[in-house]
């Protein structure tokens, strides 16, 4: 993408343009197809000419089509104040994100697994937006876990709720999505019991 030719002249239409091919692109993810460049420019009636000034190759496409969620927390007003009960909303939430989000999800994590891909360490899907909210529902047991443990515990249950676990149940284990979100949520309210009843049982010894 050339920032420059983006920020120089007609702004405003310049950012119509653009979101007009990432949601042409949006719209061929979710039909089953990933387009390229071209194939996208079509699909939103661009000139390909003019596509390729927004976009140099399919991959800045793809990246681009990353959904772009401005929200520090997945906790509903007013928070719940238990652990367990925070855990669920955010588990639910992310899940349901996941599911709305699925093809452009999943192309994200095409790109991260790309081994040829330069930029991997830059792609949005490992920005640690996941995190966050895990840490913010979480964050009742900083003080009653220890910090390395806490931080053990937003890691597994990062790895639980989020797009690569619903392709590893979709895909390879053969559930249905809502049979895959089900597994997802009760795997994370599973770590965080699990993790409960460790620090219990440290404390009892003491």
């Amino acid at each position: 993408m050339s920032i420059s030719y983006e920020r120089t002249g007609r702004t405003h239409q310049k950012a119509r343009t653009r979101d007009a091919l990432i949601a042409a692109t949006r719209r061929l993810l979710a039909q089953g197809t990933t387009p390229t460049v071209e194939q996208a420019a079509a699909a939103a009636s661009i000139s390909r000419a003019t596509a390729y000034r927004y976009f140099p190759n399919q991959r800045a496409l793809l990246a681009a089509t990353y959904p772009v969620i401005d929200l520090r927390s997945l906790l509903p007003t007013p928070a719940p104040p238990d652990p367990a009960a925070r855990l669920a909303a955010v588990a639910d939430a992310q899940t349901q994100l996941v599911l709305e989000q699925e093809p452009e999800l999943r192309t994200q994590l095409r790109l991260a697994l790309d081994p040829d891909g330069a930029d991997r360490g830059q792609l949005p899907l490992r920005r640690g937006r996941r995190i966050t909210w895990i840490e913010d529902a979480l964050a009742p047991l900083r003080g009653q876990l220890p910090d390395r443990e806490l931080r053990r515990l937003v890691h597994a249950i990062g790895a639980v709720v989020g797009i690569e676990a619903l392709v590893w149940l979709t895909d390879i284990a053969g559930l249905s999505r809502q049979q895959a979100v089900e597994v997802m949520r009760w795997s994370a309210e599973t770590l965080l019991r699990a993790a409960l009843a460790d620090a219990d049982a440290v404390a009892a010894q003491r």
